[in-house]
């Protein structure tokens, strides 16, 4: 192998490191892929991802054959190899697969535009004023895996935090995630959980429903709970105090799922009588 040769490789990878800070410093909005998984689901759900880089080609694209083969030729299309120095660099935390990717945002409008679409076949949840960064992927990822149409999220948390779409796998680009005012909700009968609510179980859910959750610490603001047309409790055991948010949406989203022919998978088994106990809801 000649210099040349030798050299292209090196070359290549501190093209990629630039292009990748220009992008991320540009006006573009993108979006940190952070890890192989994020960045499978991503290209699955059909984001644009212009540059992913990884410190180990050869271990990403032998990971993607092994859990994700239907998008190994996106892949080696995409990735380029640099060192896991530089790469440390360009993310806060490198993730242990060693791979990230910038993702274009989806464009405001048209996710805002499938919010508000009615008539609509599946829920759409909302976080009102959440905290926490990891619980709010956890829910994204949630609801996409039960098909809802969007996540909304009061307050102060950007829904797109690089944080948030680590927690949530990539998932983003599988339903709609936006951040509203408490006032600018999507369309639909409003069901908000919280302790002093009737039990879920006697309530089969519509598909057009909009299901608020409150925050971790202090549960629904007063503006969503005052335009809420339903207030819902989730069955639990006396003197526990609340349970996890992505649990309660979980849990919500499953009772919705199982009297719902919208639902992935649905056949409308019912929801009724899949868990004991009374309680209310929380975070």
């Amino acid at each position: 192998m000649n210099d040349t040769a030798a050299a292209a490789p090196g070359e290549k990878a501190r093209q990629a490191v630039r292009a990748w800070r220009a992008r991320a410093e540009g006006g573009e909005e993108f979006v940190l892929l952070d890890g192989f998984h994020a960045l499978k689901h991503a290209l699955r759900f059909g984001a644009r991802v212009p540059m992913a880089l990884t410190a180990d080609r050869a271990a990403a694209l032998a990971l993607a054959a092994e859990l994700a083969p239907d998008v190994v030729p996106a892949l080696d299309a995409l990735l380029t190899e640099v060192p896991e120095d530089a790469l440390r660099e360009l993310v806060p935390r490198l993730h242990p697969t060693a791979v990230a990717a910038l993702a274009v945002r989806p464009d405001r409008a048209a996710q805002l535009a499938a919010l508000a679409r009615m008539p609509r076949r599946t829920p759409v949840v909302v976080l009102d004023d959440p905290r926490n960064l990891g619980n709010a992927g956890a829910v994204i990822r949630l609801a996409a895996g039960f098909g809802v149409t969007g996540v909304v999220t009061t307050g102060t948390l950007d829904p797109w935090h690089p944080t948030v779409v680590r927690g949530g796998a990539g998932l983003h680009f599988a339903t709609a995630v936006e951040r509203l005012g408490a006032g600018e909700l999507p369309p639909g009968p409003l069901f908000a959980l919280g302790p002093e609510g009737t039990d879920l179980r006697g309530t089969r859910l519509p598909d057009d429903a909009v299901l608020a959750f409150g925050s971790e610490r202090s549960g629904l603001s007063a503006e969503v709970r005052s335009r809420a047309d339903h207030l819902l409790a989730l069955p639990m055991r006396p003197q526990v105090s609340s349970y996890n948010l992505a649990t309660s949406v979980a849990m919500t989203l499953f009772h919705w799922s199982a009297g719902s022919e919208a639902a992935p998978g649905g056949g409308g088994a019912g929801g009724a009588g899949v868990m004991g106990g009374t309680g209310g809801a929380g975070g």
